[in-house]
């Protein structure tokens, strides 16, 4: 078969021929295009060691006849449906249940979007027809219940031993319960007892940051008797040697209950003070007045170059021009590899549990999720909440050196992992969020700004992939977060395009790289210092597969941007070297993202789409040892206890990160749940007949090589409520759950 033929397929193996279920993975046999693999480990936890199920391990592809048509490598499996082996499927009655649970995810996936209780903004400008309900099978408006005390312990009691709290300011006017024994007994669920009773944060730190409202209270508390004969309820610390002794409340009370281990907290005072407008934005106000004239300057000196001296008009325009404190030939360094695979910013899923486990199995760089730009400016606690990482995050990539995407001037030691991603409508918005974060948070490694949010909530209000009929705007975005951000890179996530039938990442990736031609005489480039594209539209959402064929023609003009750079050097539109990103001449990193759920796809995708590394989704959600598949260079064929040891791994960093008290457990309940709604579509690949699996491919109804599997492939939450009370215990009365999908919705029955 001639691999050139655009008819060319790929000879597929049965899964046999492709994995080895009877040795032990050897890392030294991997796949020609992967890189040197790295030892990683995967235990899911202390009780979830013992393997049920054997390694799979991918053999060097030199035996298949691989071909890429529009460049995707491309079988003859049947398309859509998972090649399953015929001793896991089901028939009858069970497939008939499995079936009627099965999720389309074409409409469950995406930004949530509000419906009449909450922002209302894509319900704008609708008319006549466009009002009724449109029927889809997603919640847009989705409410979970309370989720704290039924009745709230007094802040100043949560850290005090039972005979020191604090003076309360609200003194009898207060609501809440100042009683500690009372609310001990009476105004709070019981402790729990997963994970033997013990506070997992307590045995992390040393200390609880959720005091006595701790679900785990009675391990990290005790009842002391004084000379005196009375007795008192204190809180417990560990030291650094073991020893228990009693804790110390704090005198400052703005770090009382701030969980240790995190970088980019943002202090109470410091948003208040934007919410007020105290921050000084006097600077930036000229910036953001020299980007919304840029276009009518731009217009002024094209129009008197024609009929006056030149050299006059420059010189009177460059009295006009604002130079940034820094430019973007100035700012930190990026690094984008093979080695360095992506964790895409994702709403809602893509919160600091699911990133640090990520970063744990593999991935190099994460990303917040989306922000807007005006509730960042105006101080919002729960946009700033997102810019929170863990300290994992913040810690410098693992690097090639000998690697050609090593540019001048790198430094290792000043590059991190977490990066945040923001969204605006307006160059004023994106300006002032980008001043905003470099002001308030140290450990960003770059500020991405959002092109491609196909939601409508985002779309109708000019955000997101609305800003794709605009390049020019993008262009003075990205000109003007750079000029703000001091050394933090400015990065920008496009889509295809709006339409399917009308592309234009061409178009913005040359804005983005070069200015626009009217621009680039005056101004230079606007310096962005990477681009992601999503092979998808706004239109396709999730209905078609990513065009990784576009893609690659798309690197191919990035792949040709220092030839570029070089043939404007012989003309007078050159860019000033000083305004490319990434050192001397210049260098845009470009990430492809869409679809990629192996290794395989992974590096075919880096050799073959011609990007520097790809952005991982749905993917990871789905599978997130799938870094760990793409460091060794092998499938892994998890055991069900593996995956639950992942699980309770989750579990115990969402108390981390949101508190073990009533309302963090809740919270921890509720996120994942939301990601069990995606795990539950892994197929292992031990029950597959053919490989590499492939993200679109829905399951015939199936079961698993054991109960416990079977579990965690159910679609039915209520089968998710039993995972989380595995860990989390019983939910509350007050409790619901709805999944973006309708037929999902959960409620506690009481």
């Amino acid at each position: 078969m001639d691999a050139s033929d655009p008819k060319a397929v790929e000879i597929v193996e049965p899964t046999a021929k492709r994995i080895r279920t009877d040795a032990p993975s050897n890392t030294d046999e991997v796949a020609t295009f992967a890189p040197t693999p790295v030892p990683v480990s995967t235990s899911g936890s202390a009780d979830a060691a013992v393997s049920e199920a054997p390694r799979a391990q991918d053999k060097p592809t030199s035996t298949q006849d691989s071909a890429h048509v529009n460049g995707r490598r491309q079988d003859q499996r049947d398309s859509g449906v998972a090649p399953i082996k015929a001793e896991y499927l089901l028939t009858g009655a069970d497939a008939s249940r499995v079936a009627a649970s099965a999720i389309d995810y074409d409409l469950a996936e995406g930004r949530e979007e509000t419906g009449g209780g909450g922002d209302n903004r894509s319900n704008n400008n609708k008319k006549g027809k466009d009002k009724r309900k449109k029927q889809t099978g997603q919640n847009n408006d989705r409410f979970f219940g309370a989720t704290g005390d039924a009745n709230p312990l007094c802040n100043t009691r949560v850290f005090n031993s039972e005979f020191s709290p604090r003076e309360c300011p609200f003194g009898e006017s207060c609501k809440r319960v100042h009683d500690l024994r009372k609310y001990l007994q009476e105004d709070r669920r019981s402790d729990l007892e997963s994970f033997g009773g013990l506070c997992p944060v307590f045995d992390t730190y040393g200390e609880c940051t959720s005091g006595w409202k701790c679900r785990f209270v009675k391990s990290h508390s005790k009842e002391i008797t004084h000379e005196d004969g009375r007795k008192e309820l204190i809180l417990l610390k560990k030291n650094i040697d073991g020893t228990i002794a009693p804790a110390n409340a704090s005198n400052n009370h703005e770090t009382e209950g701030v969980q240790p281990g995190l970088v980019n907290i943002v202090s109470s005072k410091d948003k208040i003070d934007l919410a007020r407008r105290r921050v000084d934005m006097d600077d930036i106000e000229k910036y953001v007045k020299w980007i919304d004239n840029e276009g009518r300057l731009n217009n002024e000196y094209q129009n008197r170059r024609k009929r006056e001296d030149e050299a006059e008009v420059q010189k009177d325009m460059s009295a006009q021009y604002v130079e940034p404190p820094m430019l973007p030939s100035e700012k930190r360094r990026l690094y984008f590899a093979a080695e360095t695979p992506v964790v895409a910013p994702l709403t809602t899923q893509g919160n600091m549990p699911f990133r640090r486990l990520a970063v744990e199995l593999g991935a190099e760089f994460t990303y917040s999720e989306m922000a807007l730009s005006r509730p960042l400016v105006q101080g919002v606690k729960s946009d700033w909440a997102l810019m929170r990482a863990h300290e994992t995050e913040a810690a410098p990539p693992r690097v090639n050196p000998n690697y050609k995407n090593i540019v001048f001037d790198y430094d290792n030691s000043r590059d991190m992992r977490f990066g945040t991603q923001i969204s605006g409508n307006a160059p004023w918005q994106v300006i002032k969020a980008a001043f905003a974060l470099n002001r308030f948070c140290d450990r960003l490694r770059v500020i991405d700004l959002n092109c491609g949010c196909p939601v409508d909530s985002q779309y109708q209000t000019g955000c997101g992939a609305a800003l794709l009929e605009a390049p020019a705007k993008i262009e003075r975005m990205v000109r003007g977060m750079n000029a703000v951000s001091g050394e933090i890179p400015i990065t920008a996530k496009i889509r295809t395009g709006v339409k399917s039938n009308r592309p234009v990442a061409p178009q913005v990736l040359t804005r983005l790289a070069f200015g626009g031609a009217e621009h680039r005489e005056r101004l230079g480039a606007p310096g962005c210092a990477a681009v992601t594209l999503h092979g998808r539209s706004r239109e396709q959402r999730y209905l078609k597969r990513a065009d990784w064929g576009y893609i690659a023609e798309c690197g191919a003009i990035v792949e040709d941007y220092n030839a570029q750079v070089g043939a404007l050097q012989d003309t007078i539109r050159e860019p000033d070297e000083r305004t490319l990103a990434n050192s001397k001449g210049g260098r845009l990193f470009f990430l492809g993202n869409g679809d990629c759920y192996s290794h395989e796809e992974y590096f075919d995708h880096v050799n073959n789409g011609k990007v520097d590394s790809v952005m991982i989704g749905r993917g990871a959600l789905i599978k997130p040892w799938l870094f760990e598949e793409i460091r060794t260079g092998q499938y892994l064929d998890k055991s069900a206890t593996e995956r639950l040891g992942y699980i309770e791994k989750f579990v115990k960093y969402g108390l981390d990160a949101w508190g073990s008290d009533e309302h963090g457990v809740n919270y921890t309940r509720r996120f994942l749940l939301e990601w069990l709604s995606f795990t539950q579509r892994y197929i292992p690949v031990g029950i597959l007949e053919r490989l590499p699996p492939s993200l679109n491919d829905r399951p015939p109804p199936f079961k698993g090589r054991n109960e416990l599997e079977t579990l965690l492939a159910s679609g039915d939450s209520r089968d998710w409520i039993k995972i989380s009370e595995m860990f989390l215990g019983p939910a509350p009365e007050t409790f619901r759950f709805v999944p973006k999908h309708k037929s999902h919705a959960y409620e506690v029955q009481g």
